[in-house]
């Protein structure tokens, strides 16, 4: 299967200003690709690039005052199946864990797991351990939660999430996270293209999708609050310990996104 993939961002900047962007598929879905998704800057302005701490691609400009449009297109091939569930795969003990994913154990900025701890303990530690923990944890959040763009925030944590209610993708992602992390399993949030391939519309408008990973069994495994089932076409973009460490874009200055669109299309 092949998808085509991109974005198209139009911002207003009252004055020259740097701007980080994390747009780039990762680097583990690079031979996949058949289009590059090349970053195009309208005006054409220098971009460089660099991978952060967690190995994700990002790019580095300075918006020049004025409009800046900025967009990708590309293809990239997929399997076309759906995602794989292995409900015997165990926990590692802490004692055991990598080193390199002790990180995701740890509180972060979206991700309170001292306030959260409790909670968890009392909803899942009777669930078995392991895959069958994280997929309760997936199925609580799920249900928990109330799905809708008119309750995005920037600024809501994983505590906030729980106790109103309600959120959009990054919100089911960050209290699963948590959740997660104060069951002893190490757990990092994920953000990218997820579109409707395989599913019965109606379809919702296309924007870039947040889940996040789980460490089972020694292995890194995708898992997915806000849809609850396997699905098709994921193309992952970044990896950290939030949303804070994935932003799409973040600008050094003021800045106004006048308008935002984003597609993950199958290619018959």
């Amino acid at each position: 299967m092949r998808i085509r993939i991109g974005y198209e961002l139009v911002y207003e900047f009252p004055q020259p200003t740097p701007v980080i962007l994390t747009l780039s598929v990762h680097y583990s879905r690079a031979s996949d690709l058949v289009r590059p998704d090349h970053l195009i800057t309208d005006p054409s302005i220098p971009v460089t690039a660099y991978r952060d701490g967690f190995g994700n691609w990002c790019s580095r400009l300075v918006a020049p005052q004025g409009r800046l449009r900025l967009t990708a297109d590309a293809l990239i091939n997929d399997s076309g199946l759906p995602e794989v569930a292995l409900p015997n795969t165990w926990q590692i003990d802490v004692q055991n864990l990598p080193e390199e994913t002790l990180v995701f154990l740890l509180g972060s900025r979206y991700c309170e797991t001292d306030q959260l701890s409790d909670i968890a303990w009392k909803l899942f530690g009777q669930a078995p351990m392991g895959w069958g923990r994280v997929q309760a944890i997936c199925d609580f959040v799920h249900n928990h939660i109330k799905f809708g763009y008119e309750h995005a925030s920037a600024t809501k944590t994983a505590l906030q999430v729980y106790n109103e209610r309600t959120g959009v993708c990054r919100d089911y992602a960050h209290l699963a996270i948590a959740f997660c992390r104060c069951m002893n399993i190490p757990a990092r949030y994920c953000t990218g293209y997820l579109g409707d391939i395989g599913m019965p519309p109606p379809y919702g408008a296309m924007d870039f999708a947040g889940w996040f990973e789980a460490w089972l069994g020694g292995a890194w495994y995708t898992f997915d609050a806000r849809n609850n089932q396997p699905r098709i076409g994921r193309v992952l973009i970044a990896r950290g310990r939030d949303a804070a460490d994935v932003a799409i874009s973040t600008c050094f200055g003021e800045n106004k996104l006048e308008s935002f669109k984003v597609w993950t299309d199958e290619v018959v």
